[in-house]
């Protein structure tokens, strides 16, 4: 260790008793965090890549330091779902530390992973409060049914106004309107229980209706108009 002149001309003063960190809540128990070995728990970080032109939800499981299950959800351009599946291969059995200073493949997920370790730091996980943390697999619950990413879809003009394309109750068919041309509904389609029950070889026609639902005043509608269509 290297000192400057006159830190070695200095006389010592004691530095008094040592407090240590302040404890974190983790998984049901106060920590005292001195090593990345003391960090557990499961948390979220959302990032962005540099040119804002797409975003990154990363939901990583930890015990004792080390990553032992992650869900990577991208929304942006094409590249990002091809560095979310090589992240996702990257990041188990890595420490904490290892996952900051391990390239991530797209700004956009390194970013979330930073976002999610000041989680970590301060102890603001989902399973702070949770005695014994959350279980491997615990990442699957948010994802909706069929094992697919809840995701929000909208466009919208000022001269023809919105038009719903997803919703986290799946992918939209119609649009229901009332007698002033205002939305009071939407039918929709679960694309995760209707390409399941396609791959159990069920009906196709059967599988579709049994996958539709609708939102809100469906029923009431004066019109009804395709989402998607001119």
């Amino acid at each position: 260790m290297n000192y400057t002149h006159e830190v070695e001309q200095m006389c010592k003063v004691a530095q008094g008793r040592q407090h240590g960190p302040a404890p974190i809540p983790e998984e049901g128990k106060w920590v005292r965090a001195y090593e990345i070995k003391d960090i557990s728990g499961l948390s979220h970080g959302v990032g962005w890549c540099a040119p804002q032109q797409g975003c990154c939800k990363l939901t990583l499981n930890i015990k004792d330091g080390i990553v032992q299950e992650s869900l990577v959800e991208t929304v942006g351009c094409s590249g990002m779902t091809h560095s979310a599946a090589m992240a996702a291969e990257i990041l188990p059995g890595k420490t904490l530390l290892e996952v900051l200073n391990t390239d991530l493949v797209c700004d956009a997920i390194n970013v979330a992973a930073r976002e999610l370790f000041l989680q970590m730091a301060y102890g603001r996980t989902q399973s702070a409060f949770s005695e014994g943390g959350l279980p491997i697999g615990a990442g699957l619950e948010d994802l909706g049914r069929g094992l697919r990413s809840q995701i929000g879809t909208m466009y919208s003009t000022l001269d023809k106004g919105v038009r719903y394309m997803e919703m986290a109750e799946g992918y939209v068919t119609r649009m229901a309107l009332d007698k002033d041309d205002e939305v009071i509904g939407y039918e929709f389609i679960k694309l995760g229980s209707f390409l399941d029950d396609i791959r159990a070889g069920k009906d196709a026609a059967e599988s579709l209706k049994k996958a539709t639902g609708s939102y809100g005043r469906f029923a009431d509608a004066v019109k009804y108009i395709d989402p998607r269509e001119q």
